[in-house]
């Protein structure tokens, strides 16, 4: 199947009109990775915000050799938590275990809650069992979406061994998390 014209997208995605940058991100899915990459990060550092969250996304789902030091860069440095957490998610979609360490991380250290919650639930994605430590302290935060990240997390992970924490939760007030719960524990 054809995809679309290359050069054309190109020159949107330098349209002055961030309607037209997002038009041309999104025709890009039909783009093989490797001549979609060049392009994508042109809007990299857009001022734009959805703009630069949808090209971390791209960076994502369109796995080139560029994408994991690209992303990682972005999480380390982007003054903008919302976009940190953009990165920190596109880092799972990559399913690339080097991003363990960057992840915990950010956990671990980043003010945002959604940056942690996105490092959560990206952790659970890269399926690293090493995450179980990482993802059963964060059941004990304050932060009811952090305790349901890391509930669904725990579930991509298997980690079978967490189930007695996991089972706090039976009775939570939160139909979310025993959602959450439910799914994992049939993950198990």
């Amino acid at each position: 199947m054809p995809y679309p014209d290359l050069e054309q997208l190109s020159t949107q995605l330098e349209s002055p009109d961030s309607r037209d940058r997002l038009l041309a991100l999104t025709s890009l899915r039909e783009v093989p990775a490797v001549e979609a990459v060049p392009l994508i990060k042109k809007v990299l550092h857009d001022q734009h915000l959805p703009v630069r969250s949808m090209a971390l996304f791209a960076l994502g789902v369109k796995q080139t050799e560029e994408c994991y030091p690209l992303l990682l860069e972005v999480l380390q440095t982007d003054p903008d938590y919302g976009i940190r957490a953009a990165a920190a998610g596109a880092l799972g979609y990559l399913e690339d275990q080097r991003a363990f360490e960057p992840l915990v991380h950010a956990f671990y250290e980043d003010t945002s809650w959604l940056v942690r919650f996105s490092a959560a639930v990206s952790l659970g994605n890269i399926q690293e069992p090493r995450a179980r430590e990482v993802l059963t302290q964060a059941l004990h935060s304050d932060e009811v979406v952090l305790q349901q990240a890391a509930i669904a997390a725990l579930g991509e992970i298997k980690a079978v061994e967490s189930i007695n924490d996991l089972l706090h939760f039976v009775q939570s007030e939160d139909w979310l998390i025993r959602q959450r719960l439910a799914e994992t524990l049939g993950q198990l």
